[in-house]
Order: C-alpha cells, then sequence, then structure tokens
C-alpha cells in the first residue's frame, strides 16, 4: 500500500492511500469537523489530478476522518479576510469540487456525519455517495451571505430537483440520514457499524472493471446530463459572496449570535 500524506500548519491533513487499484482520500481535521481551508482546497484539487494522470487506479473513495465527511469552508477562516481575498478562497474552493467531479474514473463519497455547505458540493461531485443514518447534508448559505453558485445549484437540482433544492436553501435546513437517501442523495444508507467495509468492498468491486470501460461510460453519462456536458467547458466564476451580508454572517457565526442583516 502506498500512503501519501500532506500536512498543514494548523494541524490537519489529508491522506491519500493506494491499493489495489483504489485510492481513498481522507480530510483528517477532525476537531472541526473537518473544515476545510484554501490551503486544503488546493491541496485537494492536487490529489485529484494525480489521480487523474495515475493509470493504476480504478476507483475513488473519499472520506473524511471520524462521524463526520465535512462541513465545508473554514468559516471563522474568513473573517480575517477581505471581500478580494474571501471570493479568491470561494473560486479556489471550487476550483477542488470541479477537479473530483472531472476525474474521469469513478468517484465514491463516504458520508458519516455532515457533509455542509461545500461539503455538502464536494460529495454531489462524486459519482455514488455511501451515507449511514447519522449523515446529515444541507447547505445553510443563507446564515451567512453566500450566494450559491450555478455549479452548485445545477448539481442540487439535478439530484434532488428544484423544489427540495429551493426547501434547503431557503430553510437552512439539512437532510438527515433516512430522508436523504430518500430524496437520491444517498445511493446508499447503510449502518455505521458496516459503513466501512460496506464502502470499502463496493470500491473493490467497482475497480475490478475494465478502467477504459469505466471512463467511457462516466464520460458518456455526463454527456448525457446538461450541467456536466456545460461544466467541461467552463470558464469563469461568478461572485460567491454578498459584500454587505457576508461580513456580518461571517461575525455572528464567529460570535455564536444571530445575524442582523440589512438586505
Amino acid at each position: 500500500m502506498k500512503v501519501d500524506i500532506t500536512r498543514f500548519d494548523n494541524g490537519a491533513k489529508l491522506v491519500w492511500q493506494e491499493t489495489g487499484g483504489l485510492a481513498i482520500v481522507t480530510i483528517k481535521r477532525p476537531e472541526v469537523k473537518n473544515a476545510m481551508t484554501p490551503e486544503m482546497w488546493k491541496a485537494l484539487a492536487d490529489i485529484a489530478r494525480s489521480i487523474e494522470k495515475n493509470p493504476k487506479i480504478k476507483t475513488v473513495i473519499l472520506r473524511g476522518e471520524g462521524s463526520q465527511f465535512t462541513v465545508g469552508s473554514d468559516i471563522k477562516a474568513f473573517h480575517q479576510m477581505s471581500l478580494e481575498e474571501a471570493n479568491e478562497a470561494f473560486v479556489t474552493m471550487e476550483e477542488a469540487i470541479t477537479a473530483f467531479e472531472y476525474i474521469r474514473i469513478p468517484t465514491i463519497a463516504a458520508i458519516n456525519g455532515p457533509a455542509m455547505g461545500a461539503g455538502l458540493e464536494l460529495a454531489l461531485a462524486c459519482d455514488i455517495r455511501v451515507g449511514t443514518p447519522n449523515a446529515l447534508m444541507g447547505i445553510p448559505i443563507g446564515k451567512l451571505g453566500i450566494t450559491i453558485s450555478q455549479r452548485f445549484s445545477q448539481r442540487l437540482v439535478h439530484v434532488i430537483g428544484p423544489s427540495r433544492t429551493k426547501d434547503l436553501i431557503f430553510t437552512g435546513r439539512a437532510f438527515a440520514g433516512q430522508e436523504a437517501y430518500d430524496v437520491g442523495m444517498l445511493n446508499y444508507l447503510v449502518a455505521e457499524e458496516e459503513w466501512e467495509s460496506f464502502t470499502l468492498h463496493l470500491g473493490q468491486t467497482v475497480a475490478r472493471a475494465s478502467r477504459q470501460a469505466l471512463r467511457a461510460a462516466k464520460e458518456a453519462v455526463a454527456r448525457c446530463v446538461p450541467y456536466t456536458e456545460v461544466a467541461f467547458g467552463h470558464s469563469g466564476y461568478p461572485q460567491y459572496i454578498d459584500p454587505v451580508d457576508f461580513p456580518e454572517g461571517v461575525a455572528a457565526f464567529v460570535e455564536k449570535r444571530q445575524p442582523r442583516f440589512k438586505g
């Protein structure tokens, strides 16, 4: 087994294990629910590109350390950023998520616990999602003054439809494991004690197939889905934050209070 570890100043790690045609990528920052900094997003994009270039890998499993997937970007990190720096951080995040979506072999998100915000978008960028009853999937951006990108909304609408997408965004609520499975966010709902072994077995099953057949199937399906076909030729990114509400939303998050939006 080959193991690569990327370490960060905040103590976080991204661990990439390669074994038997399978790549297992683990986000390790459990003390803050695997929240991702811009540096971590950039490193995750680099890992995705390295996997894409590795002819031995047939399947990817993406997971978080402990009882969570990832709550997405580290909101506290935005507190010290200018609006320009914050928007650039969102661009870096989107590039990492897109890099995982563009890997031309099957990707599996293993979700035990929260996959929130950008964590949900990362899970949706994967081809298959395996969760437990503890899974929690939502996008509480209304509380933060974050403006959802078209790419993110397209991924959500494709999986759960326009009405449920608006429900999640408008209310800030999240779908727990069974409901997430019922609406199609999860392909598999597995008991927590069986989750790791089930996901590994699923990855190994997929990895036994022809790599070329897997690549061809993924591309063929992508061309049947309007947003993925367009996304492959996408360039440029929108603004991700409201210049008035975002600073207030971040301040309220850090101060643990309700935001006082003016818009």
